[in-house]
């Protein structure tokens, strides 16, 4: 066995919030989508075990523009051979549509720009990201470099860019640029960085920039990346023709919600991977916050309505299994084990369908599943843990078996016993027959052969054929009559304390389901039968549950 950490909390210390008394973004509310910018080709390809080949990129990329992203960062030309293939493959074969713009990654070093723009030969329009560390323990301790020095690559960085796109004036070009470790970097020097950035490429003049203000690592609670962004807004130059862009990692599990509250803060953009797929613990998830916005009545811009073949291509393509329980789009998040959870979630459907609300307010679930592609049967499963509604809701749903809540209890503690003996969840076929076994299917002697009905002084007077004998009897109806027959047959006291019948379908051709509780000296059965004529179905169901008493109609 390994030998223990030494878990000493005292050797971290407390990140340091900015003191921003007069912050305004806790009063915004989110009302559109921001810019998208999926890095899904560049941050999530760095963060596999095995990196895309150019063809599973290609793959991506097609997926990433049916989706309606209209920027797209493809990678790092100028660090491998794959990715500078990828990036010709795209402009050599056509493969980027006109409305959508491709965005690269590249360090501030000349001969690494003097590449990228190498594999950009020929692109109609392209976004030069380049970036430089501006943090406080890089500067220390990986380039023990000063201030002055650390901005000094950042502007040189921004003028090789400038100066290489001059010679490419056939391609509409946006720089970008990204004082990399921004949160752990003091933030008036980024503040100044930036500005000396911007000023170099001089927006007012050339169009507009992007300035990307990256998480690279997640440090602090989301409120306080949000002052930072907030006072970044206030501090960067020519800031109408600045595009704020934000980049957050999910270190501390808080990506997406450092990215809404940075949008709240006054960002305009936001870079991020599908299904949260980066570097460490990952990028913010664009899916998750996507989704948060359309959950709110916001377009989100993004199209996931068949999210089953985004994860299929995503999980083909990275290798990246997706959580059962991932935000929005896992296998389990609109799965109701819970007994009271599925009541409440089918009462609210019905509520939902017969009052005709405009707007989606249905119990536990926040969105409708089928707007993403998923099928009510993933809504309520069925387990150990589960309840009568939600046992109810199954058979109501995929088999339109309307049950009478007091059925609910009885058929509920049959799959629940199977689901405890198989130690698993049961599935809506082995429910259906777990119903049909225990509640329709009636011993042969039981069954009903025929039966003949007369009116005679305001009652009943009927004929039963059952099993191999006839039975007589008479009361208020056809139900009260065969109750008397047995009754009188068996010489037993024999109650009918519940009934149901309504019909299952509408038309000529229509079943109908009767159900019935019946009491056999103080023994309690009910039983089910679904027929087109429902008389028959009131006296099967009644047959059915005598015969569930173990009752033998040779007795006497």
């Amino acid at each position: 066995m390994a030998a223990a950490g030494s878990f000493d909390h005292r050797k971290y210390t407390q990140y340091q919030p900015l003191s921003l008394r007069d912050r305004t973004w806790p009063d915004q509310i989110l009302t559109k989508a921001p810019i998208w910018c999926s890095v899904d080709l560049r941050d999530g390809n760095q963060a596999l075990i095995q990196p895309m080949t150019v063809d599973q990129k290609v793959t991506m990329f097609n997926m990433l523009v049916k989706l309606g992203f209209k920027q797209i960062e493809i990678g790092f030309p100028s660090a491998a051979q794959p990715e500078f293939d990828f990036a010709r493959r795209l402009i050599e074969d056509n493969l980027i549509p006109d409305d959508v713009t491709i965005q690269v990654l590249v360090q501030a070093r000349e001969h690494l720009i003097e590449r990228t723009f190498e594999s950009l030969q020929g692109v109609k329009r392209a976004i030069v990201h380049v970036y430089n560390s501006t943090s406080t323990v890089q500067r220390q301790q990986t380039f023990a470099m000063s201030k002055e020095e650390i901005a000094a690559i950042a502007v040189q960085g921004a003028k090789w860019v400038q100066e290489y796109a001059a010679k490419n004036p056939n391609t509409q070009w946006t720089f970008q640029y990204s004082p990399e470790s921004f949160t752990g970097t003091e933030i008036d020097y980024a503040i100044d960085v930036c500005n000396q950035v911007i000023e170099t490429w001089n927006p007012k003049e050339t169009g507009k920039v992007i300035i990307n203000l990256p998480a690279t690592v997640e440090m602090s609670t989301p409120n306080v990346f949000a002052d930072q962004i907030e006072y970044m807004c206030r501090g960067l130059s020519q800031r109408e023709h600045v595009i704020v862009s934000l980049h957050t990692h999910n270190d501390r599990g808080c990506g997406v919600a450092a990215t809404e509250l940075g949008l709240m803060a006054g960002a305009d953009r936001v870079e991020g991977a599908l299904l949260g797929n980066g570097e460490r613990t990952g990028n913010m998830d664009t899916v998750t916050l996507a989704m948060n916005l359309y959950s709110q009545g916001i377009d989100p811009e993004l199209d996931f309505s068949n999210v089953q073949e985004m994860i299929d291509i995503c999980t083909a393509c990275t290798n990246l299994p997706v959580h059962p329980r991932h935000p929005w789009v896992g296998d389990l998040v609109y799965t109701a084990f819970s007994g009271s959870h599925q009541d409440a979630i089918r009462k609210s459907l019905q509520y939902h369908s017969d009052e005709k609300l405009p707007h989606w307010d249905v119990a536990y679930l926040p969105i409708n599943p089928a707007d993403l592609g998923r099928d009510y049967e993933a809504v309520v499963r069925i387990n150990s843990q589960s309840g009568k509604g939600g046992v109810a809701h199954v058979l109501e749903r995929d088999y339109g078996i309307e049950l009478p809540k007091w059925m609910h209890g009885h058929v509920s503690k049959v799959v629940q016993k199977a689901a405890e003996e198989a130690g698993d969840e049961v599935s809506s076929k082995a429910i259906h027959q777990l119903f049909v076994n225990n509640f329709v299917t009636a011993p042969e002697s039981w069954a009903l052969k025929g039966y003949s009905l007369n009116s005679q002084d305001s009652q009943t007077v009927a004929s039963f054929n059952i099993g191999s004998a006839t039975y007589e009897g008479k009361g208020q109806g056809a139900l009260e009559a065969l109750a008397q027959a047995i009754a009188s047959h068996l010489n037993t006291t024999l109650k009918v304390t519940q009934f149901d019948e309504h019909a299952l379908t509408q038309g000529t051709d229509s079943q109908a389901i009767a159900s019935v509780c019946v009491d056999v000296d103080g023994t309690e059965s009910v039983a089910c039968f679904i027929h087109e004529d429902t008389t028959t179905a009131n006296l099967q169901a009644l047959l059915s549950a005598l015969g569930r008493t173990g009752l033998s109609l040779t007795e006497k």
